[in-house]
């Protein structure tokens, strides 16, 4: 089997690959080794933080100097006799480092284990050459994961120096780097570039010719970014045992491991940022690397801060500090974007200098390279002057801004050199174009062909796609739903641990998620067409682990700011966005005969994440789930426990698996791409807003019901434990909308949807009726089973609202737009439905904000909630009103399409 390279099988090039990533895992162990073994050297000669800095970093200088001459050495004599000396030596060098008895020595020694870092730009050349510039990147990833070797040093070494020393260290790390020298040399080949050199007998090029890119500003840019993304790298990796040791007092061999954690990611998912480099050009790569690690290490780089607030009523006093599981989870997620990033860079070598990977390759591992070095020694100088841990993640969080805000001028400047068609042509990745290959370079996973009306392209595989992505997009938005209502919760449980809160301030925790998720669901509205449903979904997903977390911290201490708790409450809003933009996603997906249907499971089942988490949350809070990772449990007043963090520890895990899911399942359509212009003339259609008016009446009364329920129960029925039954309301709300949409297809969704709206009054009548007056009577049976069928009713309306939306557009764009052709008129009916869909679930989001929000202001003027149901009455009459007027009535836009349904219902048996 032969590859694009002429004369070259894969067997050999995974032999080369294999033996490379092999070998530099092992020089990158023994090149961190004074990441674990430091530690005891400095007890030892009772080295100052300078000192110490300087002896972990010596190593690094050394790797990192080397590593210009290494490349070129490379180029010349070939990668396997190279590489094989440079590991003797190394191995050498780390048995000589047990013979040390002063400081000097030991420096002296790290010169020469220093040799071990060199051996990635050897490997980069060498590797380089065994593959074409449409796979060097996926390569060069896999070997770029050998940056494991720090992970195993902290993972090994601190047990073999707990049993024979750190002696016992160098010499095992010693013995096996030398073993594997020899196995390289008896094993590896000749790269195929110095075989075909030698014979045609053509000379080696000379140190000017492979030096002279060196004069290129580009390459010194692509040095800086590596400066981050590698020098930082080992420079945390490095630091942060000593950091844990310090810090957090944590044993050596929990900081070794728990600092492994982030050379674990920041190591093989290295492999993975070569191949989605390949995939989506590397350019998209740094963005998200830069973009998110200054996300992250803004997080990292704020200290433990008391705080003094002059309230009303006095100081109010509260701290923050990240905690050491924390710490550990932001760091491993920092060490992920870090390896996308330096499979990135080292993407753009072989592709822009393909004779000179060795000397370009070489100076930007050296200067990345010797970030490793500076950094530690300028850690340890800046907890010096400042006496503050976090001064060392300031630094990096500086050095990122720099590089981000130099590679969007520069790709802008370059992007503006390019006009016209040129540059409605450009590669993800500029630079790149002498390379680009429309066949290679396919956004993976876009649709670029999707025609769900046509009936065989439906059948043979749009259905098939189309299912996939509803049941990825179905548990996603469970878990956001689950998120955006757990406060209903939580609420009711936190006057029982020991926080003071009013019933005021309890009712303005439970409104605020979906104030804000109401408000997000208006940008989310138009996010898919813009970004992707697949990326947005993944995107929209992930942040759920933002509420999620500081919930599950905010609970456990009843000293804890009430404004903490108002952040968080606004933050679970980020699950009440979600519901938009998923909903438009399906929406592009089915047909319209089939829209209703999937629409109501998307979101009916979306919506049972509501009841999941009304039942699921009571349960877990009972017992300690975590252990010991999720903290202790809080003593109640009546002397009972809980472990209220566990209402938001446990959707972490489910989260990460959607997260994952979404990202790997999931497809982009390329005919739903459109710009926020595209969307916005919704704006311009009266039917948009006349339904906003009619699924705030179903939607916003489903979440804002799902909100409110829990503390209206407790507080109009206190002898009743509500959360036995609440989560009862959303599931039949949740299963009603997912069993429901077929009906709407079937008959009508404007029919439907003016007969829910009287249903939900003669309900309503009956929750008034049942309700205890002045504290004394009322009915809980009679007031639980109207609610009930206020939330069968919801899931009904919310179905059928939707499905008159695709119906409503379908009939008016042919008469807004008449210059449109048949095909054209759909695709634009199909793009118009779903930013309706997604807008109008925006603005009925407001009704989790303002039902519970009218309860507590119609409890504090009147003393009870009957002005707040009277007030939800008189709406629902509103919308009947509209229903009728412009939907159903004869005459109305869709009376005779359904009058066509009911009739051809009524000849067909029921599905």
């Amino acid at each position: 089997m032969m590859d694009s390279i002429e004369g070259v099988r894969s067997s050999d090039q995974n032999r080369a690959l294999a033996l490379s990533t092999i070998a530099f895992t092992a020089c990158f162990a023994v090149w961190t080794i004074f990441s674990i073994i430091g530690v005891a050297i400095k007890a030892e000669l009772g080295l100052t933080e300078f000192q110490f800095g300087l002896l972990v970093a010596t190593p690094i200088l050394t790797g990192s100097v080397t590593r210009l001459f290494l490349g070129v050495w490379t180029e010349k004599y070939g990668g396997r006799l190279v590489f094989t000396a440079q590991m003797l030596l190394t191995a050498a060098a780390t048995w000589m480092l047990t013979f040390a008895t002063t400081y000097t020595m030991y420096l002296v020694a790290a010169l020469g284990i220093g040799l071990a870092g060199g051996s990635f730009i050897i490997g980069v050349a060498y590797v380089s050459r065994w593959y074409d510039a449409g796979r060097q990147g996926t390569a060069l990833g896999i070997f770029g994961a050998g940056n494991v070797g720090a992970a195993v040093t902290k993972f090994v070494a601190p047990f073999v120096m707990v049993a024979y020393g750190w002696h016992g260290v160098a010499h095992v790390w010693a013995g096996a780097l030398a073993a594997l020298a020899i196995a390289f040399f008896v094993f590896a080949k000749d790269d195929p570039a110095l075989v075909a050199r030698r014979k045609s007998g053509a000379r080696a090029p000379s140190l000017a010719e492979q030096f002279a890119p060196l004069a290129n500003l580009q390459v010194w840019r692509f040095s800086l970014y590596y400066f981050f993304v590698f020098g930082a790298f080992v420079a945390l990796a490095l630091w942060m045992p000593h950091y844990l040791v310090d810090v957090y007092g944590l044993d050596i061999r929990v900081a070794g491991m728990s600092a492994a954690a982030f050379s674990l990611s920041a190591s093989v998912f290295r492999a993975y940022g070569g191949q989605l480099s390949d995939r989506v050009g590397a350019r998209t790569v740094m963005y998200w690397c830069f973009g998110f690690s200054m996300v992250l290490l803004l997080m990292l780089s704020y200290p433990p801060t008391d705080y003094v607030i002059q309230g009303k009523n006095g100081p109010i006093a509260f701290s923050t500090q990240l905690d050491v599981w924390p710490f550990v989870m932001i760091l491993f997620v920092l060490g992920f974007f870090m390896s996308l990033g330096k499979a990135a860079v080292f993407k753009h070598i072989p592709v822009y200098y393909p004779r000179h990977v060795g000397a370009v390759g070489g100076l930007v591992g050296m200067i990345g390279g010797l970030g490793g070095f500076i950094l530690p020694i300028i850690f340890g100088a800046l907890l010096d002057l400042t006496g503050i841990y976090t001064s060392c993640f300031a630094l990096l969080l500086g050095i990122v801004a720099v590089s981000l805000v130099w590679m969007h001028m520069s790709i802008r400047t370059m992007e503006r050199a390019a006009h016209g068609q040129a540059l409605d042509t450009l590669p993800e990745l500029p630079e790149m174009a002498p390379i680009h290959v429309p066949g290679r370079t396919v956004v993976p996973r876009t649709l670029t062909e999707w025609k769900p009306e046509d009936a065989a392209f439906w059948a043979d595989k749009g259905r098939a796609i189309a299912r996939r992505n509803l049941w990825i997009s179905i548990p996603a938005l469970l878990l956001a739903f689950s998120i955006w209502m757990v406060w209903s919760v939580v609420v009711a449980r936190l006057p029982a641990i020991g926080f003071g809160f009013s019933s005021g301030q309890l009712f303005w925790l439970a409104a605020l998620p979906g104030l804000s998720g109401a408000t997000l669901r208006i940008f989310y509205s138009f996010m898919v067409p813009i970004f992707g449903g697949r990326l947005w979904t993944t995107l929209s997903t992930a942040s759920l682990l933002f509420p999620a977390i500081g919930i599950g911290y905010a609970v456990q201490d009843p000293g804890t700011p009430y404004l903490i708790f108002l952040v968080l409450a606004l933050l679970c809003g980020l699950g009440g966005g979600n519901f938009a933009s998923s909903m438009a996603n399906i929406a592009f997906f089915y047909p319209k005969a089939e829209k209703g249907n999937a629409l109501a499971l998307n979101a009916g089942l979306g919506n049972l994440g509501v009841s999941v988490m009304q039942f699921l949350v009571p349960i877990v809070i009972t017992a300690g789930v975590f252990g010991a990772l999720g903290g202790q449990p809080q003593t109640m007043s009546d002397g009972g426990q809980l472990w209220m963090q566990n209402a938001g520890f446990v959707w972490v895990p489910f989260i990460i698996i959607a997260t994952v899911a979404a990202w790997l399942g999931m497809n982009d359509i390329a005919d739903a791409k459109a710009s926020f212009r595209d969307q916005a003339i919704i704006f311009t259609r009266k039917h948009n807003w006349l339904m906003c008016v009619l699924y705030t009446g179903t939607f916003g009364s489903f979440i804002g019901y799902s909100a409110g329920f829990p503390l209206l129960t407790r507080l109009m029925f206190p002898e009743i434990n509500a959360l036995q039954y609440v989560f009862l309301g959303p599931l039949v709300g949740a299963l009603s909308r997912a069993g429901t949409g077929w009906i709407s297809d079937r008959f009508g969704g404007g029919r439907v949807t003016f007969w829910t709206f009287l249903g939900m009054i003669a309900a309503v009548f009956g929750v008034i009726a049942f309700l205890p007056v002045g504290g004394t009577g009322g009915s809980f049976v009679g007031f639980f089973a109207c609610f009930m069928a206020l939330f069968l009713l919801t899931g009904i309306g919310n179905a059928s609202t939707f499905q008159m939306i695709p119906a409503i557009m379908g009939r008016e764009i042919p008469r807004l737009m008449p210059q449109l052709n048949a095909a054209e008129g759909r695709k634009q009916a199909g793009r118009e439905s779903a930013a309706i869909i997604a807008f109008t679930s925006a603005i009925a989001a407001y009704g989790a904000f303002f039902i519970p929000k009218a309860y507590g202001t119609s409890i504090a003027m009147t003393g009870g909630p009957v002005m707040a149901l009277w007030a939800f009455l008189g709406f629902y009459a509103i919308c009947v009103v509209i229903t009728w007027a412009f939907y159903t009535r004869p005459g109305g836009l869709l009376h005779d399409i359904e009058r066509g349904r009911s009739a051809n219902a009524a000849t067909q048996p029921a599905q």
